[in-house]
């Protein structure tokens, strides 16, 4: 098979500082592919380096067919890239700002004008699109920054934690786009913290704890590790949490975790739900709160890894500024 994107063992130092420690992965073309991970854990770093801005350490990698180190050229006139934070120009209209990139893509202002006016038309900010991008809200500024990377067509897209600080609506608004672009053929990975996005977008996902993929699989395979929902409640007398992680325990066959009073449980069965409630009564224990829900990104790192997903918060801060130091002009 002929993949979009594929990387071999990359690793990636700053320094003392490892960002990345033998990372591979693939992604088909015309799929998405969902890379999980807490802040620090690898993902930023890797997307630099499959987009040429940084090189690796060790290992290779290929987009498109091409090198990222010794063919960055050709792996540039193949790719969009969209990082956390919009990068447009907030002084400029939506149009003068799709009209720039056109024009720093080789195209003529009469292509760069039709270009801009058709992504402004798609992506719902033609309305605005005579308006100083400093006017617009934090959706509309995503969108316009996800227009800008799709100005030269790119067959291959990078959306670093693209939907970071939207609000529900304009990150569903994202998710649409996204799923427009792959029926289109176009080759997505997209970086996230959000189980939630993956399970909506990703064909493929892996997960990455500090610089190293610890899993990989369909977002189902994943969520079934820790069990397909989870079971959360919290006693109103503090005394009974003992029974209530006792009686969960043994109900669904896991071990609960209790934090900040409240027990979480992973439970393949919803019908665990009734009976636990069952026994809680029975043992005379009064329920505060009672919930179940679709398993976290932070279950399944718990599950995989033993360690919370901002117990890490240290290391990214640590990763961050390795990075700064060693990128700061001379």
């Amino acid at each position: 098979m002929t993949y979009a994107i594929q990387a071999e063992g990359l690793v990636k130092r700053f320094g003392e500082t490892q960002a990345l420690a033998g990372v591979s992965l693939t992604a088909g073309a015309g799929t998405v592919l969902g890379v999980l991970g807490p802040n620090g854990a690898g993902k930023t770093t890797m997307t630099r380096i499959l987009a040429t801005l940084i090189e690796p350490t060790e290992g290779t990698a290929r987009v498109g067919g091409h090198d990222v180190v010794k063919e960055a050229h050709q792996v540039r006139q193949l790719i969009g890239l969209t990082g956390q934070y919009a990068g447009v120009d907030e002084m400029l209209t939506g149009t003068e700002n799709l009209i720039l990139i056109g024009r720093l893509l080789g195209l003529s202002r009469r292509a760069s004008k039709a270009r801009a006016a058709e992504l402004l038309d798609r992506f719902q900010l033609t309305e605005a699109a005579e308006r100083a991008a400093k006017t617009y809200s934090g959706g509309m500024r995503r969108r316009l920054d996800l227009a800008a990377s799709l100005v030269g067509r790119p067959q291959i897209l990078f959306l670093d934690e693209p939907t970071t600080g939207l609000d529900p609506r304009s990150r569903n608004g994202l998710w649409d786009i996204v799923r427009n672009l792959t029926a289109d053929g176009v080759t997505v990975l997209l970086t996230t913290q959000y189980l939630e996005e993956a399970d909506q977008l990703a064909d493929d996902i892996i997960v990455i704890d500090r610089g190293q993929v610890i899993a990989h699989g369909t977002s189902d395979e994943l969520k079934a590790q820790v069990g397909g929902q989870v079971l959360e409640l919290r006693p109103v007398q503090e005394a009974d949490q003992v029974t209530v992680t006792r009686v969960a325990g043994e109900l669904a066959g896991a071990a609960p975790e209790v934090r900040d009073g409240l027990v979480s449980v992973p439970i393949s069965d919803p019908a665990i739900m009734p009976a636990m409630v069952r026994r809680l009564d029975d043992a005379g224990v009064v329920l505060g709160e009672l919930s179940m829900r679709k398993s976290s990104l932070d279950e399944v790192f718990f599950a995989l890894t033993g360690h919370h997903t901002d117990d890490i918060d240290a290391e990214a801060d640590e990763l961050a500024k390795a990075e700064q130091k060693e990128e700061a002009p001379a």
